[in-house]
């Protein structure tokens, strides 16, 4: 295990309403710290993302986290870790190496490694966007070397106030109507803890969400692993397949 003792810091948007769920992903002996970006208005669009992504906020809040010296660091947007592409995020990861963490990770990055852990070359995408948004994800993944079967919208301004189980679930199963390998679903302002273990024995395939690859990525690197072990991804070992 690295230097920060089960302690894994997280940088998330300041429009992010889900901190409770984090912290249920962990063993007892780890603990998760949060710190937001600046105030961004507007609604979820591209500038928005740009902005709560910009290196500035990013490398602010990454030194802001390391006083308690955790043992990960990981930005913690899907959107604002694919909006630019591969390269936007191999960046975002530097840019935070550079501001003091001792290892850095993104949602979207701990994406990409729960699909090379799970053998996943078709996905299935459900987010909360608007198209333009959407579409972003996609490219990302078709940049990363993974056929995309279909990406489904649910063309929301923003996610500040709650989506309903029910939206989850007709999202994710809209999303599996191409046939994929697996299903993921954008947004860590998604809620989907308790979605997941339900949705993937109904779909019979592998369901990956925002906060769970974040929480997954960021538990392996330090060593640890979820008690969550019903959600395939959690049962598997984490391993970093990117530079």
């Amino acid at each position: 295990m690295t230097s920060g003792f089960g302690r894994i810091g997280l940088i998330v948007p300041c429009d992010l309403t889900l901190d409770a769920e984090y912290p249920r992903y962990l063993p007892v002996e780890a603990t998760v710290h949060l710190t937001r970006t600046g105030f961004h208005p507007g609604d979820l669009d591209l500038d928005f993302i740009l902005g709560v992504s910009s290196p500035s906020e990013i490398a602010y809040a990454t030194r802001s986290l390391t006083k308690i010296a955790p043992g990960v660091i990981s930005f913690a947007c899907t959107s604002g870790s694919f909006v630019l592409g591969l390269e936007g995020e191999m960046r975002i990861r530097r840019l935070m190496e550079d501001a003091g963490a001792e290892l850095a990770q993104t949602t979207s990055g701990a994406l990409l490694d729960a699909l090379a852990v799970l053998g996943v070359e078709r996905i299935g995408l459900g987010t909360p966007y608007t198209e333009p948004v959407g579409a972003r994800l996609g490219s990302f993944l078709t940049e990363a070397g993974y056929h995309v079967t279909g990406v489904v919208n649910m063309e929301l301004h923003d996610v500040i106030g709650p989506v309903a189980d029910d939206a989850v679930i007709d999202l994710a199963r809209r999303a599996a109507g191409g046939r994929p390998d697996a299903v993921f679903l954008a947004c860590t302002g998604v809620p989907t803890l308790d979605l997941i273990t339900p949705l993937e024995a109904d779909l019979e395939m592998p369901v990956l969400t925002a906060n769970q690859v974040t929480m997954w990525a960021a538990l392996g690197s330090i060593g640890m692993r979820s008690p969550l072990v019903s959600q395939r991804l959690l049962r598997a070992g984490w391993r970093s397949h990117r530079g």
